[in-house]
């Protein structure tokens, strides 16, 4: 009896895989598809890439610091002036409306020969930046994909709770029509048969709670994924893969190397001390070179001097070399050398820190993964344990030989297991995905 009770239990399991599978014609979403949708669609994503560009961009002219500036000037002036004078034997002159209009050009080169070695520094910081800029990417990216797995997981464990709590209308409505027919034939109660459609309503409203959690996990995804697909149109399989073969020295291995926060924080510090270079470059002469082209031309329509050129045209080429050697200027370079020690004194503290913290999630997480291992290992044991339990009180409840209160237990000690089992494999895969989050291999 008990073998053909857990037969017809495992009957409806696959019968309620099977609708679910067909309901609505929905199309299955793959794990694979909604990270490959979130990495080319999601605003974080999209944010951290594009900042990482504008490094890029500045790194793609790096050297343009060892070249010159070049500057040209125009410019064309028109004057219409009233003039008057006295000159030292007092003969007065006075004129209205002398005009005269002048053009002026210039072309000039300034090159920067030797700045205390200042553009080479700068130079080699942009390349510091991109690369601390494509970390910033790349943790952004692996954040959302461990996002995206969380959630994707998320739904197939509450769509695992509906199926247990499938399990668990079935049973009640069993419950009810043999309480209904005990109570027709004189050997039951009325407050079996009221208590029984009590539990059944609980379980199809909590059947409703679930499904309602489904389509909130469904448009976190739909978010994370920035996707205009719509709940209703994809399904997501109710199966959560697990890796239970991950070892800790496997994480540890190389992490310095693989997460990206810590190779933004080691980053970090590169730019600090190319930012000190560039700024102990203060304490150094500046030599540069110098040339420009200049063209001048006056016209005078009329002067009252006749010693007054009417036309004046001056163009010509100089060039030559300037030194600038900082003698005494308040101390400011040395000021913010000291400011720039201290800042890669602080990025340097900053990385030790974030390596401590990141070993210590490490050792946290692998932690909780083991002990996810054990809690599945033994409620699987629970699971087959709870449901030989209720097929044997539902048969002894229907020879009358147990109470109803004991076949409720025998239920509730079932449902119990399930939500347990469900939730120990959840927990399993997010330790799992944390470890290589942490790593920073989540993305293979």
């Amino acid at each position: 009896m008990r073998r053909l009770y857990r037969h017809r239990l495992l009957i409806t399991l696959a019968a309620l895989l099977a609708i679910s599978g067909n309901a609505g014609a929905q199309r299955i979403l793959t794990l694979e598809e909604a990270i490959a949708t979130a990495l080319q669609n999601n605003y974080d994503i999209q944010i951290a890439k594009n900042d990482s560009l504008v490094a890029a961009i500045d790194y793609s002219y790096r050297n343009a610091v060892f070249l010159p500036a070049v500057n040209a000037d125009a410019s064309r002036t028109f004057n219409n002036n009233n003039q008057r004078q006295t000159l030292a034997d007092g003969t007065e002159r006075k004129s209205n409306g002398i005009r005269s209009n002048n053009l002026q050009a210039s072309i000039g080169l300034d090159w920067v020969l030797f700045d205390g070695f200042r553009m080479f520094a700068t130079r080699d910081k942009a390349a510091a930046l991109l690369e601390a800029g494509s970390h910033t990417a790349k943790a952004q990216v692996i954040n959302t994909v461990a996002q995206v797995v969380n959630i994707y997981y998320n739904i197939s464990r509450q769509q695992q709770l509906i199926k247990a709590t499938d399990v668990q209308i079935r049973l009640n409505n069993d419950r009810s029509r043999l309480a209904q027919y005990k109570l027709e034939i004189g050997s039951g109660a009325k407050p079996d048969v009221l208590q029984s459609k009590v539990d059944l309503n609980e379980q199809k409203a909590l059947k409703m709670q679930q499904e309602t959690s489904i389509g909130q996990l469904k448009q976190q995804l739909i978010q994370a994924m920035n996707s205009n697909v719509r709940e209703h149109e994809f399904a997501i399989p109710d199966t959560i893969p697990l890796n239970e073969h991950i070892a800790l020295g496997d994480i540890q291995e190389g992490i310095e190397r693989t997460n990206p926060d810590l190779l933004l924080a080691r980053s970090n510090i590169e730019v600090a001390k190319y930012t000190l270079k560039e700024t102990r470059a203060g304490l150094w002469p500046t030599i540069a070179f110098g040339s420009a082209y200049n063209y001048s031309r006056t016209v005078n329509k009329r002067v009252l001097n006749n010693f007054s050129t009417l036309f004046n045209q001056l163009n010509g080429y100089n060039y030559g070399f300037t030194a600038t050697v900082p003698i005494f200027n308040q101390f400011r370079v040395r000021r913010q050398i000291r400011q720039d020690r201290l800042s890669v004194s602080l990025q340097e503290l900053s990385y030790e820190n974030q390596r401590s913290l990141i070993n210590l999630s490490v050792i946290n997480s692998f932690k909780d993964y083991q002990q996810q291992q054990k809690f599945l290992k033994l409620e699987e044991e629970s699971i087959a344990l709870a449901e030989e339990n209720v097929a044997i009180v539902f048969e002894t409840y229907k020879l009358g030989a147990a109470t109803l209160v004991q076949l409720r237990e025998a239920q509730l000690s079932l449902a119990q297991a399930y939500d347990r089992l469900i939730s120990a494999r959840y927990n399993l895969k997010l330790a799992e995905t944390e470890l290589l989050r942490l790593k920073g291999d989540i993305i293979k």
